[in-house]
Formats: structure tokens, C-alpha cells, sequence
């Protein structure tokens, strides 16, 4: 229960540490998400050995894929007025066949992760990563209010 307390103060001191900053890194905001889920999914030891791997090569997959669609289409964009229909097309064509590429990994993780852990713990997975994303927006949010 102790350590329970000291994940919790851990996570508030590194969150509002974090955010004191402008430009939050990557880094930063890895370990927050891990303090996050290893809080929220309890996880087992054993659970915890098999999880995270799976966890971030799923991570390293997604990144990759964000990647390659800011470069490949929404770089592209930026200037959509000096395209013609076609390479819009392209573009949009290019756009679908990523977005099936993350639901197949997206797929392919919940059948892998489901070995690990229980069905229940998956959705608390997915609830937990929507969370964390609500969280740092409603964060950013506080610190950086809209300018009228």
C-alpha cells in the first residue's frame, strides 16, 4: 500500500516538475506515461517482465508510423493549394493505407498484450492511455491558456 503512496508522489513531483517547462522532451513524458500505467494496471512482476516489451515494441511501432505520416503526407500539405488533384489523391490514398497500417498494429497488439495480462486489465490499459493523453492536454492547457 506504502509503495502505492510513493508512486503516486513521484508521479505528481515529476509531473509538476515537467511542466514547469515550455518545451516538454519525449523522455519526459515516456516515464511519466510508464509511472502512469505501472500505476494504474498494478501489474504483477512476472505480468511486468512480459508486459513491457511488448509494450514498447508496440510504442517504437506507432512512433514510426507517426513518422512516416508527418513526412510523407502531412509535410505535404502544407502547401495543398500548390498541389495538383492528383498528388492530393495520392496523398489521401497514401493517408487510408497508414491509417489501416495503425489499425493492424493496433490489433496486433491487443492479441499479443491479451496473453500477458487479463482482458480486464487491457481495457484498463486503453482507458489508462486515453487518461494519460487527457491529462497532459488539460495540463498544457492550465499552463498555456488560449490568447484572444
Amino acid at each position: 500500500m506504502n509503495i502505492k503512496y510513493i508512486t503516486i508522489a513521484i508521479l505528481l513531483l515529476i509531473t509538476g516538475n515537467f511542466y514547469g517547462q515550455h518545451k516538454p522532451n519525449k523522455e519526459k513524458i515516456k516515464s511519466l506515461k510508464v509511472a502512469y500505467i505501472t500505476e494504474k494496471l498494478n501489474l504483477t512482476s512476472k505480468e511486468a517482465q512480459e508486459f513491457w516489451p511488448i509494450y514498447n515494441q508496440h510504442e517504437e511501432q506507432l512512433e514510426t508510423l507517426r513518422h512516416r505520416e508527418r513526412k510523407e503526407v502531412f509535410s505535404k500539405l502544407r502547401n495543398v493549394e500548390q498541389l495538383s488533384d492528383s498528388e492530393v489523391n495520392n496523398l489521401l490514398e497514401l493517408h487510408i493505407s497508414l491509417k489501416e497500417e495503425r489499425y493492424k498494429i493496433e490489433n496486433k497488439f491487443i492479441v499479443n498484450i491479451r496473453k500477458v495480462i487479463s482482458a480486464k486489465k487491457t481495457f484498463i490499459l486503453i482507458q489508462t492511455e486515453n487518461g494519460f493523453k487527457r491529462k497532459l492536454i488539460k495540463q498544457y492547457r492550465q499552463k498555456h491558456p488560449p490568447r484572444n
